[in-house]
């Protein structure tokens, strides 16, 4: 079992996701297919055995990179990809920076709004989970180089919730909420709402 800063993060994570797998699965229900919260508890427990395969010492971009792809190519539904392409983006910049560091994160983060972008083509506004990921890369790129981790994590985590709670008013242009219309406002965008229980979770 490896034992680092980024499992500690990843296991974290994985933790909360289980317990909010409920709140997940009534907002997906309201808003959606409703079986995102059973996605992602899904890829949270193979994450977590994942985890516990890797040895101690494994370096920080490789248990990343199992997670990655743990979404990208073992959990169903249209946000696994998503996430995948965004934990990958995770990986790729924390071998560059030698290390899971506030630079890696900002790159990360940054990177991986545009790959979700590129592959879903959604907007802040349209209700996504770009709607807390956009907020979260932009307040990292304003934090200064010294800023510690944890605190990086944090300001990340306050600015994709706020953008998280923001999508309840919004009318979905995008994603499975965007079928139901109107019915959807009120509702809480769950990937959002999830992409700020991944920040949230490195504090």
């Amino acid at each position: 079992m490896t034992d680092s800063p980024a499992a500690d993060w990843l296991r974290r994570f994985t933790t909360t996701a289980l317990d909010r797998e409920p709140d997940l699965t009534a907002l997906d229900q309201a808003a959606g297919d409703g079986d995102f919260g059973a996605n992602i508890a899904g890829a949270a427990r193979l994450i977590q055995s994942e985890l516990d395969g890797l040895v101690a010492g494994t370096p920080a971009a490789e248990v990343i990179a199992a997670a990655a792809h743990v979404f990208l190519d073992r959990v169903g539904g249209t946000s696994g990809p998503l996430f995948g392409l965004l934990l990958q983006e995770f990986a790729a910049a924390t071998v560059k920076a030698g290390d899971l560091t506030p630079a890696a994160l900002t790159e990360g983060t940054t990177n991986g709004l545009a790959a979700i972008q590129r592959v879903g083509e959604a907007q802040v506004g349209d209700k996504t989970l770009v709607d807390a990921l956009s907020p979260a890369a932009d307040a990292l790129k304003a934090l200064p180089p010294s800023t510690p981790l944890t605190e990086a994590f944090a300001v990340a985590a306050r600015a994709a919730e706020e953008g998280a709670e923001a999508t309840a008013g919004i009318r979905a242009r995008r994603g499975r909420a965007s079928y139901v219309g109107d019915h959807a406002i009120g509702v809480t965008d769950p990937g959002a709402m999830t992409i700020g229980l991944l920040f949230a979770a490195g504090t």
